[in-house]
């Protein structure tokens, strides 16, 4: 009989939060991954496996799920630390006649630079919400796509649209919107050429009309059709300002739930961004219907648009998951803070009790997975599972006296990243990405960023 082969790869020596049902923790642990996918996870030290085996040492570190971004606007990464003190409105209008010159070039190098800051945080899934499609712009969602094959990172982007202008009602200039007719055929063609439906997909595709202020309901309506006709998602932002609700009970006579609601557009196949607004009847509903939540609790913060009801989404049972939102909302994009600030915004209003650190963790890594329908794949650290897998190092002064690991994790400094692997592919090693040079994706966004303020 043939020796069977031992794994490709086994993280030795850590301690290791699975985030799985049970809730099972090791302080000192190892998981072994084949191929992309997780083949065991165990206490103690590993087994002697052969030389065919990679070893990881993760003494001093502690090992998580990667961690799962649910919402983002990549192309923001080179306009970032513009309208700092302005609300979400006026901040829009700021920004998009600068959006309004964005390009395929551009798109690319905004992207990579983004992507890789989701990396250096523990980012191993990330959801893209691309809505700006300036006309002879070239190929924006291929852009970002290629991008996040660089840079190794799981993509969920979603199509996004606008199609209801300023001479319309509408918030956003006439010059970057589209007609629904042009909307539908580029995103029926985007999930034509991407989506992929598999198990261990790394690109699946979304459609996503941006916000009750920038389309129409005929495109909400038609765009629903379409995603659920051909087995994509549906994305858009909802309920993220006191300003929106008064557009929505000014203009549809509701609150912006209750105008999705009759839309259509609820559905254990539909994601909001933010909830920040949203009262006891929406929460009902969209635990009822399985609709879920992008928190972004550093974008509220910066935008001072509130705070989420996040305790009471998921005492509720309503999938959520955290964000960065864009870059030009939360110029750090960092994952690994979102946890930490949405316990900390959590308790803010609800004390000590709100939310658990263990609970912020879930939300970071398999509540994001709910949201982005791949639960079955990524968010937890089980046998069969994909090897998505974050190694953070806890042995740094910063940390040094903090007994819980998961306390040092989230309510620590941020630490580094040991190793990163998605897809059981090493993406960052010892705090420094891999797969793209960092040094010359910053230099071409500082040299993007300049070219397209001062145009």
């Amino acid at each position: 009989m043939a020796a069977v082969s031992g794994p490709d790869l086994v993280l030795d020596g850590c301690a290791v939060v699975t985030v799985d049902a049970a809730g099972t923790e090791y302080r000192d642990g190892w998981v072994s991954v084949r191929g992309n996918v997780i083949e065991a996870v165990g206490a103690g030290r590993a087994p002697a496996f052969g030389p065919g085996t990679r070893r990881i040492d993760g003494r001093g570190c502690l090992l998580t799920p990667g961690l799962v971004n649910t919402h983002h606007h990549l192309y923001q990464w080179i306009t970032r630390g513009v309208a700092a003190d302005n609300t979400l409105f006026e901040w829009l209008t700021t920004l998009y006649p600068v959006w309004a010159r964005i390009d395929e070039k551009s798109v690319r190098i905004a992207a990579t630079g983004a992507l890789m800051s989701l990396a250096r945080s523990g980012c191993t899934t990330t959801s893209d919400h691309h809505y700006v499609f300036p006309r002879g712009g070239g190929d924006l969602l291929g852009a970002e796509i290629g991008a996040a094959a660089a840079v190794g990172l799981r993509f969920h982007p979603a199509r996004g649209s606008m199609d209801l202008g300023r001479s319309q009602g509408g918030l956003p200039p006439d010059e970057v919107v589209e007609s629904i007719d042009d909307i539908l055929a580029a995103s029926a063609a985007a999930v034509e050429r991407w989506h992929d439906p598999s198990p261990d997909a790394m690109v699946r595709i979304a459609l996503a009309p941006c916000s009750p202020f920038s389309v129409t309901a005929d495109l909400l309506r038609e765009s629903a059709a379409l995603a659920r006709a051909c087995g994509a998602r549906l994305h858009t932002h909802l309920a993220e300002t006191l300003d929106e609700q008064d557009f929505c009970r000014e203009n549809f006579g509701c609150t912006p739930a209750e105008y999705m609601a009759r839309l259509g557009w609820l559905g254990d196949d539909v994601w909001f961004a933010h909830g920040v607004h949203l009262d006891d009847p929406a929460i009902a509903a969209m635990a009822r219907t399985g609709t879920g939540v992008a928190h972004c609790p550093t974008s509220n913060g910066r935008l001072g648009a509130g705070i989420a009801r996040t305790a009471a989404l998921v005492a509720a049972g309503v999938p959520v998951g955290l964000g960065v939102d864009g870059a030009a909302s939360n110029e750090s994009s960092s994952m690994i803070e979102e946890p930490r600030n949405a316990l900390l915004y959590a308790r803010a209003v609800g004390g000590p009790r709100a939310m658990t650190v263990r609970t912020a963790l879930e939300l970071a890594t398999l509540g994001g997975a709910r949201v982005l329908g791949r639960a079955a794949e990524i968010g937890s650290i089980e046998p069969g599972k994909l090897a998505d897998l974050a190694l953070w190092r806890l042995d740094t002064p910063a940390h040094a006296g903090i007994e819980d690991p998961v306390v040092a994790l989230i309510l620590g400094s941020a630490p580094p990243l040991a190793a990163l692997l998605v897809n059981g592919r090493e993406v960052v090693r010892d705090g420094v990405v891999v797969t793209v040079d960092e040094g010359s994706v910053g230099a071409e966004v500082a040299v993007a960023q300049r070219a397209l303020l001062s145009s």
